[in-house]
């Protein structure tokens, strides 16, 4: 079993040098001519430029949190928060960087080598940012375990701390920034001025482009990376504490510390290698749907973790049962971007419905992407819920972390599909603006298209992972403050409860205020460019860029405070005044609340995306029609849905949930 801990390290270490050796080959690629190396220059300026800023303000709130951890918990939890928050940052700036290397990259492939070709180089820039996921967070937790063996489960938490804290602000502050300058560009753009997306005249596009690296990428990727080590963290909290498995089909078998402690990360390893082997199944052909391609590498990786699932659990624990908790996790993750996909893609009839109510207006649109938004949540909540049963009724509270640690094994391959996304939304960008020639915008908005979906599903996957993860930390609070049962007839216990199920609309209405505030900005700023320069409509003179780019940082910056305060303030101010039971009442509510208004504002925000997409491929009237400029206002509407509050809320239940964990010894009957 010694043995086993150290492969654990060098899968770890696998992810990182194959995620180097892939950057090293994009980066050979050619950039194309002059022009498109100078829109991409500034796209990567931009970016990076971001980043730095944000960073600047996330460092002052790790040395907060981890002066406040050592004094109220110990040093060794908050010097475990500084690792967990600085592999968080380390995997969002490799995995954003190696993609604004592979945009310019991708859109010089499609004129090249067509469509094969391109696809190659996004798919690869987004495998950087998935086995950075991967990779670092697996080393970081492998090492702590290494060091410490079982001890560890008593201060691993810290490092999902970390990497929870450091999630929120990169996702709220890329989502206001990317959504920003998206609502701008679109409503000056297109509907005033009546030009085309990514047209070089628009004073937004450039901040549009570096916020789909900065959300999309940074943001999404950071996402997962506090799933990915919460999902572990639970597991091996619950594996310390939980002396015995009592199934309600099978026998009861024990589950010792080490071995309990160990089979995550030794999953998550074998994750790692089927993700790898996933990525290099993914070839695409002339002619061919990119899906496919991008379907068989997923599958591919599914199924080797299944087999080794399989494999272990017997060698683990003489059963199968473990296995198939993980499984159900696979198969809950799998279906929810299936049903995702029915609710987001144009091949299906929630998008087509969407785009004939365009027909008729701007409120019809809006009405019918909110319902559609509205009834995608049926069917995940009731695989979520099949899934938990299914986990509990083989392994019990573990088998429930085991199921978020089975869905998130792959995520290196699940990030790789979605942040390839982005890295094709950028190409097309590149391309429109340095006139390229139309066949290649047409590859790269066929790339586009199915990165619309793939970030959807990837969206979908993301909140279904929270729910299980979230779930799973849940269940280890319970645990380490001794809660057997929270009864709902108990007054502190519904207070809690009701203050968890407003948690996510205050939170998603400080998220979306916020995009507001900084799209009036944005709109303004372009209207003035338009208004004083006639030179930018006629194409004699470039807009400014960079004033753009300012406004969208200063203004993410700004915003993302509030709503990352939210998330750790609400359960320690609970927690402190109402004591433990109200905490856990607060995490249900939420937990509920937050998981239905994530696939909402996901699902609805995805299908108005593509509604719009739909018709500008030539359905009801195309581009420049009145359903197009309905189309267009339901998709600005949809993007702060979709890419800023909506997947935000995954990481506020986790992050919650895990700051309840980590601040436990502080919470007893409460104040009042």
């Amino acid at each position: 079993m010694d043995v086993l801990k150290y492969l654990v390290l060098v899968a770890a270490a696998l992810a990182l040098a194959v995620a180097f050796a892939l950057s090293v080959w994009i980066k050979g690629n050619p950039e194309g001519n002059d022009r498109m190396k100078e829109v991409s220059g500034f796209i990567r300026r931009g970016a990076m430029a971001f980043l730095k800023r944000e960073y600047r303000y996330m460092a002052a709130v790790i040395v907060a949190l981890a002066i406040i951890l050592s004094a109220a918990i110990n040093p060794l939890t908050a010097a475990l928060y500084v690792l967990g928050a600085v592999f968080s940052v380390l995997a969002g700036f490799f995995g954003m960087k190696v993609a604004t290397w592979g945009n310019v990259r991708t859109a010089n492939a499609a004129n090249e080598k067509g469509l094969a070709g391109a696809l190659k180089v996004a798919f690869r820039s987004g495998a950087v940012m998935g086995l950075c996921v991967v990779g670092l967070g697996l080393l970081g937790l492998g090492l702590v375990f290494v060091a410490m063996g079982v001890n560890s489960a008593s201060v691993i938490t810290g490092f999902g701390f970390g990497a929870s804290s450091m999630a929120l602000f990169g996702r709220v502050g890329g989502g206001i920034y990317t959504k920003a300058a998206d609502v701008g560009a679109d409503l000056v753009g297109k509907v005033e001025a009546g030009i085309p997306e990514d047209d070089p005249r628009n004073p937004a596009v450039i901040a549009d482009n570096v916020g789909d690296n900065v959300g999309d990428v940074a943001g999404m990727g950071s996402d997962l990376f506090e799933s990915y080590v919460g999902s572990i963290i639970s597991a091996i909290t619950l594996a310390v504490i939980i002396p015995t498995i009592t199934p309600t089909f099978g026998e009861s078998f024990a589950l010792e510390p080490l071995e309990g402690s160990v089979f995550p990360l030794l999953l998550s390893a074998f994750g790692i290698i089927a993700s790898i082997i996933g990525i290099f199944f993914v070839r695409g052909k002339e002619g061919s749907n990119p899906a496919t391609s991008l379907n068989i590498g997923t599958y591919v990786s599914t199924a080797l973790i299944v087999v080794a699932a399989l494999v272990m659990s017997k060698l683990f624990f003489d059963n199968f049962n473990c296995a198939v908790a993980v499984i159900a996790g696979l198969i809950v993750g799998t279906a929810i971007g299936k049903i995702t996909e029915v609710y987001t893609s144009s091949d299906y009839k929630a998008v087509k419905s969407i785009a004939k109510q365009c027909l008729t207006g701007e409120a019809t649109t809006i009405i019918s992407g909110i319902g559609a938004g509205m009834l995608s949540t049926v069917w995940p909540v009731l695989f979520i819920a099949a899934g938990i049963f299914a986990a509990n009724a083989f392994a019990g509270l573990y088998g429930i972390a085991l199921a978020a640690v089975g869905m998130l094994s792959t995520a290196g391959m699940v990030v790789a599909v979605d942040a390839y996304g982005p890295v094709s939304d950028n190409a097309g960008g590149i391309a429109e603006m340095t006139e390229l020639p139309k066949e290649v915008r047409s590859i790269t908005d066929k790339l586009d298209s199915v990165g619309n979906t793939t970030a959807a599903i990837g969206k979908g996957f993301a909140i279904g992972s929270a729910a299980l993860t979230a779930l799973a930390l849940f269940a280890s609070y319970s645990q380490v403050v001794g809660l057997e049962i929270i009864s709902l007839l108990d007054p502190p216990v519904i207070i809690g409860l009701f203050i968890g199920a407003m948690l996510p609309f205050l939170f998603s209405a400080l998220t979306m205020n916020s995009v507001g505030k900084a799209a009036n900005h944005m709109i303004e700023e372009v209207r003035r460019q338009f208004r004083e320069d006639a030179g930018i409509m006629k194409g004699t003179s470039l807009p400014d860029y960079e004033r753009c780019v300012d406004i969208s940082t200063k203004a993410a910056l700004k915003e993302m405070v509030a709503p990352g305060l939210l998330a750790i303030v609400a359960p320690l101010a609970v927690g402190v005044v109402f004591g433990a039971q109200a905490l856990g009442g607060m995490l249900a509510g939420a937990l509920a609340t937050g998981v239905l208004l994530a696939i909402m504002m996901a699902n609805a925000g995805g299908a108005w995306d593509n509604a719009k997409k739909h018709i500008e491929e030539g359905n009801h009237g195309g581009k420049g029609s009145n359903a197009h400029k309905a189309a267009v206002v339901g998709d600005t509407v949809g993007d702060p849905f979709k890419d800023t509050a909506g997947p935000s809320l995954n990481i506020l239940i986790k992050l919650m949930t895990i700051v309840s964990v980590v601040f436990a010894p502080l919470f007893g009957a409460g104040l009042l």
